[in-house]
């Protein structure tokens, strides 16, 4: 895509990315550092439990070969010689080759983390194509490839010779030496050349590691286009999401009209804010803000009160006390309960004066008393 739309991945990858590319079994690996620490594993297994391999295929090796005559044509004692042979060398040969495997489990994870991928497993015909291949292959990736296969030759090569040189008046010594004695002595310095030799490559790893690991991130990189339609696949389309909360909004605003008509009063600014107040009589509960809205709001939330009966109240600063503190479905706060009761009692009175009349109560907005913390130009 990069290439078609002719921009740079300048971008680093992203987390969708980077978990994409794992489920397609595309993680850090460095061969290099697995064959080290197999190679080693393999090589401290045997200076531990060497020894105790070779005497165990010894001594099957010398019982096999001395079959007598009547063991040979009795089916029970080859059976019986099977069971004895696989039991004497199982142990350790098995606790070599668990070393060695576990080493080969562990090493892989410690860099890219265990992984299983039914992606990787796949059938993928492209890597099939010969041209594509001799591509791989002249490409920059066959290039490093190459070069550390020439690195790990000559570092071999050249540890490879300083030991034996370094050992050669031991292996001179061996020609002298009783058989039994030269071949456990050829043994332990065959164990300990191969782990010095193995131990060599630790150089090869410690520069494949890191290098693994910046061709992964510089192989997932990103161009900002990939990044925009990225976002717009986890995040939406900002224009759907803008429409999407338009309409929320729209769906918020008619169910706050619907609620107006349960009002007890209608507090305004008079004309900026307007807030719709509730309250339970025969709850334990403050008032509650069930509407409230400005300007355009505030004019429909006056309209729809008016036209269900629902007083209305110039109260400027409570107004906007109540506005700037309190949002819908939420009981006021409780520095404004003395006010807001003033205002309550003061419709009370006035629904008793419409139906019984009497004295016309009266109330100043002004003098309701709104806490300095709450208070809004």
């Amino acid at each position: 895509m990069a290439e078609e739309s002719g921009q740079e991945k300048t971008e680093q990858p992203s987390s969708k990315r980077l978990n994409d590319a794992r489920e397609k079994g595309q993680v850090p690996r460095s061969r290099e550092f697995t064959t080290v620490i197999v190679l080693i594993a393999s090589a401290v297994a045997m200076l531990f439990i060497g020894e105790k391999i070779v005497r165990s295929v010894a001594e099957v090796m010398i019982k096999s070969f001395s079959f007598s005559r009547k063991e040979l044509f009795d089916p029970a004692a080859i059976a019986h010689h099977f069971l004895y042979s696989l039991n004497t060398v199982a142990l350790d040969v098995g606790t070599f080759l668990a070393i060695t495997v576990l080493a080969a489990l562990i090493a892989p994870a410690s860099i890219g983390g265990w992984n299983f991928s039914a992606q990787a497993m796949g059938v993928k015909l492209d890597k099939l194509d010969p041209i594509k291949g001799i591509k791989r292959i002249l490409g920059p990736q066959g290039l490093i490839e190459l070069a550390k296969a020439l690195g790990k030759f000559i570092l071999i090569g050249v540890i490879s010779t300083l030991i034996l040189w370094s050992l050669r008046d031991q292996l001179l010594t061996l020609g002298k030496q009783e058989v039994n004695v030269a071949m456990a002595d050829l043994g332990y310095l065959i164990v300990w050349v191969f782990l010095a030799i193995s131990s060599s490559l630790i150089l090869i790893a410690l520069i494949d590691v890191p290098f693994q690991h910046w061709n992964h991130t510089r192989q997932l990189k990103m161009t900002k286009q990939e990044v925009k339609d990225e976002s717009k696949e986890t995040d939406g389309n900002p224009e759907v999401k803008g429409r999407i909360r338009r309409l929320q909004i729209e769906m918020s605003q008619r169910r706050m009209m619907q609620d107006i008509p349960q009002a007890d009063v209608i507090i305004t600014n008079p004309t900026h804010y307007a807030v719709a107040l509730r309250y339970d009589q025969s709850g334990a509960g403050a008032p509650v803000v069930i509407a409230k809205g400005a300007d355009l709001i505030a004019q429909q939330i006056r309209q729809v009160g008016e036209a269900h009966k629902v007083p209305v109240l110039s109260a400027p600063p409570l107004t906007r006390a109540v506005y700037f503190s309190t949002e819908i479905g939420q009981e006021i706060p409780s520095g404004l309960y003395i006010a807001v009761a003033q205002v309550l009692a003061f419709v009370f009175q006035l629904r008793r004066y419409n139906t019984r009349g009497g004295n016309k109560p009266y109330i100043n907005p002004e003098d309701l008393p709104i806490p300095d913390d709450l208070k809004r130009d």
